[in-house]
């Protein structure tokens, strides 16, 4: 878990790119679009202050389930080659969440390829080096830009190590998990969280936490009978989050916590944007004011990334939703 506030400049241009490509995410994605009440609130201490600064809270009382990066491989080839997860642990190791937003950027705003630029990281951080491994294997890739990186990041790591490895796009989760298991390739960049809950296929109840250890003792259970063997997971977390603007985050005196925020804007005036599922998820509202005793003036409804990222920079939102790997994070 982030243990620190992370403050994140943009510019006018790179918020110009962003708005007609939002990043991809791990487990789901928003489908809103509408707006807020600006800046009319019941008080006025967190009513919306415009910046193109923007500051992610610290989710300081563990209301997000982690979603840290972990390698997944068919239970079938990971103990006929355990020098995979050996060299996927490699990239564990050392992938940050800002190095994710690195590499998204560089995707998303610099107009790289995924290939080179995990090319580069692979490279730079000498991955997969020290382990020795031989064979074809083939490594997953759902259709968005994270995944697409983290499958390539995976691959030059086993290259690295003497295994001959290439990518494959294969869709969504609901798709690539029965294949993963069926054993059409062999190799998939996860998500701690998010494949936990998938597996365990109640809705209605988390079985992951605030808790890294926990949550992965729990997805190992979980990927046991399916057929399924993970690696360990990475610093590096696909989550979602909230942010203000630096602007408001001054006004307030430097808060650096949702706890410190929360208590801050118990005048009301705190509007939201969010994705019009929030109000009924509790990771989103629910959680928000029943965990933190949030009161919010207002929700507006936006598509998660570039839309509530624009309406929190042009001072539409006092918090966002945000993605903890967005591009418009990159520092």
């Amino acid at each position: 878990m982030r243990t620190r506030a992370r403050i994140l400049t943009t510019t006018f241009a790179l918020t110009a790119v962003l708005a007609t490509a939002a990043c991809g995410e791990s487990g789901s994605s928003g489908n809103g679009g509408g707006g807020s009440d600006g800046g009319q609130a019941s008080g006025d201490t967190c009513a919306p202050i415009a910046d193109d600064q923007l500051v992610v809270m610290e989710d300081d009382k563990e209301l997000q389930a982690v979603d840290n990066i972990i390698p997944a491989l068919v239970t079938s080839y990971a103990e006929a080659n355990p020098t995979a997860i050996e060299a996927l642990n490699t990239v564990s190791s050392v992938l940050t969440t800002e190095d994710l937003v690195g590499l998204n950027a560089a995707v998303d705003v610099e107009r790289q390829s995924a290939i080179d630029a995990a090319a580069a990281y692979v490279e730079d951080n000498d991955l997969g080096s020290g382990v020795t491994g031989s064979g074809a294997v083939t490594v997953g890739a759902a259709s968005f830009t994270e995944s697409q990186i983290l499958a390539n990041v995976y691959a030059g790591a086993l290259n690295n190590a003497g295994f001959t490895a290439t990518v494959q796009t294969v869709g969504q989760r609901e798709a690539y998990l029965p294949a993963l298991q069926a054993g059409q390739f062999q190799v998939f960049p996860e998500y701690v969280g998010t494949v936990a809950e998938y597996l365990d296929g109640n809705p209605d109840e988390a079985v992951v936490s605030g808790d890294l250890d926990s949550s992965v003792e729990t997805l190992r259970s979980l990927g046991t009978p399916a057929g399924l063997t993970f690696g360990e997971p990475a610093e590096a977390e696909d989550s979602n989050a909230f942010a203000i603007t630096k602007a408001l985050q001054d006004e307030l005196g430097g808060i650096t916590t949702m706890s410190e925020l929360a208590e801050a804007c118990s005048d009301g005036s705190l509007i939201l944007g969010a994705t019009p599922e929030c109000p009924t998820r509790p990771f989103c509202q629910i959680g928000l004011e029943d965990v933190y005793g949030f009161q919010f003036a207002s929700l507006g409804d936006y598509d998660l990334g570039a839309a509530t990222n624009q309406a929190l920079i042009q001072g539409e939102i006092s918090m966002a939703q945000v993605l903890s790997t967005d591009p418009i994070l990159a520092q």
